[in-house]
């Protein structure tokens, strides 16, 4: 099924990107390695306190309350709320740099190149929405049909971690292609969340917000230097603003974790100066990426993911009876790869875009059931979309785990022997090259020993 470039002027779809390119993409896979583990063991922590004789002692945690009125928003949240509010905003400001810079310096600035992985990312929500639609409306629809969203995103800490692990021997194109899907996964859930479930929009605040935004930009643009150079000027000045635009955002009705993103976009990705060098937007991510995956992350996996999934007072009926269980499963696992890899053909049918000789459809199925794991971002949009006291969200969380965990396994089983194959080519090639003539000095010696 594999298709070999023409010699014409067709674009590769896995071509080989620049080395500076490759560089920062790996840099960014290292570290959402790290974070992907780290998140899974803040999961894993939560799934065993919840099944556990103390279960009750979490849900006490989780749903303590806490906090102020300030500029009059009313912040007495619970510690599960604060995590998915206002930690998550710390994972969005890192998304939004992200964004950004994918957009000035990465691939999605061209458009013939950006043009396959937004098809396939688009490919990848549509269908497991209509999957899960199909699901709700045979059961009747009205509030089901609410969490229509839930399993269209992919968690790209968690599925880079998984790559990372069973496939370093993979194509690095491919690696990539998982992150960039990853990313324009990531704007558009951005703009479901803003979008779908704002419910009552207070203009007043949201026309408030624009002051802190505004004195942000101004900032971060006429002193990049001397943010970059000064550590702690970014925590003193740009961070304090940071926090009001969130309360403005909170109170305006649209989820607060957009008020990270937006400030995200303020950042320069270029010098201002115009000298040659790395931009204010790649320094903070470096420095503010361990925030995000070591803490952040994991802690707010810690709330969202506890459920008590068996207990004494009730049993497993109603959890597979639930479409929304069997929406988001299968959404997750059979959607996604069916809605990215048709997309991804489509375009390589009808445009000249093409797969690099060096990789296989065969290698981008495994890489598209990797796509399936959704967690962060369906795991805040389930409770968006049901609400905490929703047996439904419950359901959600179960289905989400459960459909994330069957995509891991399921990619890893696929590419495992893949990448066991690609070892073998690359060493092979390596013994071809000593044997043309590259200079081996231990080969030399062996006559002598």
């Amino acid at each position: 099924m594999s298709q070999t470039p023409s010699s014409g002027s067709g674009k590769n779809l896995f071509s080989r990107p620049s080395y500076s390119e490759s560089v920062r993409i790996g840099d960014i896979l290292r570290k959402e390695t790290v974070g992907g583990m780290v998140l899974i063991a803040g999961a894993l922590l939560a799934l065993v306190w919840a099944n556990t004789p103390l279960r009750d002692s979490y849900f006490a945690l989780r749903d303590f309350h806490f906090g102020p009125t300030l500029f009059g928003v009313d912040l007495n949240l619970s510690v599960g709320h604060w995590a998915a509010d206002a930690l998550l905003a710390v994972f969005f400001f890192l998304t939004g740099l992200e964004l950004k810079k994918e957009f000035v310096i990465g691939d999605l600035r061209n458009v013939k190149t950006a043009a396959v992985p937004v098809a396939a990312a688009f490919g990848g929500v549509l269908v497991p929405a209509l999957i899960f639609v199909a699901i709700a409306s045979m059961s009747g629809g009205g509030e089901l049909l609410r969490g229509w969203a839930i399993p269209t995103a992919t968690d790209i800490a968690f599925a880079v971690a998984v790559l990372a692990v069973i496939g370093s021997a993979l194509p690095a194109a491919l690696r990539i292609f998982l992150l960039t899907l990853a990313v324009v996964d990531d704007l558009i859930a951005i703009v479901i969340i803003a979008v779908v479930f704002t419910d009552d929009l207070n203009l007043s605040y949201l026309g408030l917000s624009l002051i802190p935004i505004i004195l942000f930009t101004v900032l971060a643009r006429s002193l990049g230097k001397f943010f970059a150079k000064r550590a702690w000027a970014a925590w003193v000045i740009l961070l304090p603003l940071g926090i009001i635009t969130w309360i403005f955002v909170f109170g305006s009705g649209i989820h607060a974790t957009i008020a990270g993103v937006i400030l995200g976009f303020c950042v320069p990705v270029k010098r201002t100066d115009g000298r040659e060098g790395i931009g204010l937007a790649e320094l903070f991510e470096h420095r503010f990426r361990p925030l995000s995956s070591g803490f952040c992350i994991p802690i707010f996996a810690f709330f969202a993911a506890g459920v008590t999934v068996i207990s004494p007072d009730k049993g497993s009926g109603g959890l597979l009876t639930d479409p929304v269980f069997w929406g988001i499963v299968l959404g997750l696992v059979l959607g996604k790869p069916i809605g990215i890899m048709g997309s991804t053909w489509v375009v390589t049918k009808f445009t000249k875009a093409s797969l690099d000789k060096d990789a296989r459809w065969g290698d981008l199925l495994g890489v598209t059931l990797l796509a399936g794991i959704g967690f962060t971002v369906s795991l805040l949009v389930s409770e968006l979309s049901f609400g905490l006291e929703s047996a439904h969200y419950e359901h959600a969380k179960v289905a989400i785990l459960a459909g994330s965990f069957l995509a891991a396994i399921l990619g890893a089983l696929w590419l495992i022997p893949r990448n066991r194959r690609y070892k073998v080519l690359h060493e092979q090639e390596t013994r071809d090259n000593d044997k043309d003539g590259i200079p081996d000095v231990y080969q030399q010696d062996d006559g002598a020993n």
